[in-house]
């Protein structure tokens, strides 16, 4: 199963500790990202498994050389614009209906959320109904909301997702 990291505060150590496969920089509210998420990038390189992403702007993940874009569920217009630049493309989605449109529209992954109780993201979805998304599709599934112990990531293994997307079990 795949790890999906998904941080505003990235460290060598951090990414050298858990070994995702997948890394995010995610920072919404810093005024420089574009030098945080090239810094990112460029910290990224030398662990040649990892797959970098960056957050919302596809532009800028074509330009600084992630391998891809991490699109919010407001963002489905611009799938095909990132894809258009070769990045791969992540997406969030929340229902069954996103998902759907998400593999429709070209995206190569979803995450879907949330799977367990997080703060200020809604009623989870528990890991039956993630079960239920993943059985209906071929896009590749990421489940991500409250997932912070080992249990949960076992929960979500046995529903056969792609991986698991978090920020709180990677700072752990």
């Amino acid at each position: 199963m795949k790890k999906y990291l998904i941080t505003s505060t990235p460290s060598y150590f951090q990414l050298r500790k858990y070994m995702p496969d997948f890394a995010l920089y995610r920072d919404k509210e810093n005024e420089n990202y574009a030098v945080e998420a090239q810094n990112f990038v460029q910290m990224c390189k030398p662990i040649e498994r990892l797959k970098v992403f960056l957050h919302q702007d596809y532009n800028l993940a074509a330009k600084l050389g992630a391998k891809g874009v991490h699109l919010t569920s407001r963002q489905f217009d611009e799938i095909p614009k990132a894809k258009e630049l070769g990045l791969e493309v992540i997406i969030s989605t929340h229902t069954h209906d996103e998902v759907h449109i998400a593999e429709a529209m070209g995206a190569d992954y979803v995450t879907y959320s949330p799977i367990f109780a997080s703060p200020n993201k809604g009623e989870p979805k528990g890991v039956e109904d993630l079960q239920s998304i993943v059985s209906m599709v071929d896009i590749q599934v990421f489940a991500l909301g409250g997932i912070v112990s080992e249990e949960q990531i076992e929960a979500v293994r046995e529903t056969d997702a792609y991986g698991f997307a978090s920020i709180r079990y990677f700072l752990q």
